[in-house]
């Protein structure tokens, strides 16, 4: 799932691609990334632990990150709420995301979904749906 700017150029989303429900969601997150703001990278890559090596393994497998071009991460629901001001579509979530206290909301939303994420992809039959959704081809122009 990689764009075709360089690793430098964009914002890298850093997800865990043994999880079929973070797969799901960052296959529709390349078809919601218009404008190819963002490279998502597996966790399993080994270019993950160059681009943060601040981030332990634990990290990576507790929530999403997002390394922004000049170097900051975001994770959880922060790192949506950036992710989301990039792209159109997201832009009401990310808006929402910043009325005082809802981030807080959203991270305790998150870490829950975060530690049930298995059962969850489980129920919601993620694995099915990530083999229907196909991921965005980002090498042809749009």
């Amino acid at each position: 799932m990689n764009s075709e700017k360089n690793d430098n150029e964009v914002n890298i989303v850093l997800y865990d691609s043994d999880c079929p429900l973070c797969t799901f969601q960052m296959k529709l997150l390349t078809w919601l990334d218009w404008f190819n703001q963002v490279s998502f990278l597996p966790i399993n890559d080994s270019k993950a632990a160059a681009i943060a090596p601040d981030l332990t393994r634990e990290d990576l497998m507790e929530a999403i990150h997002c390394i922004t071009i000049e170097g900051k991460i975001h994770r959880g629901a922060r790192c949506f709420r950036y992710l989301g001001m990039r792209m159109p579509l997201l832009v009401p979530l990310s808006l929402f995301l910043w009325i005082p206290g809802v981030i807080w909301v959203a991270e305790k939303f998150y870490m829950w979904i975060s530690r049930h994420r298995l059962v969850l992809s489980r129920m919601f039959g993620c694995k099915g749906a990530c083999v229907i959704m196909p991921e965005r081809n980002r090498d042809q122009a749009d």
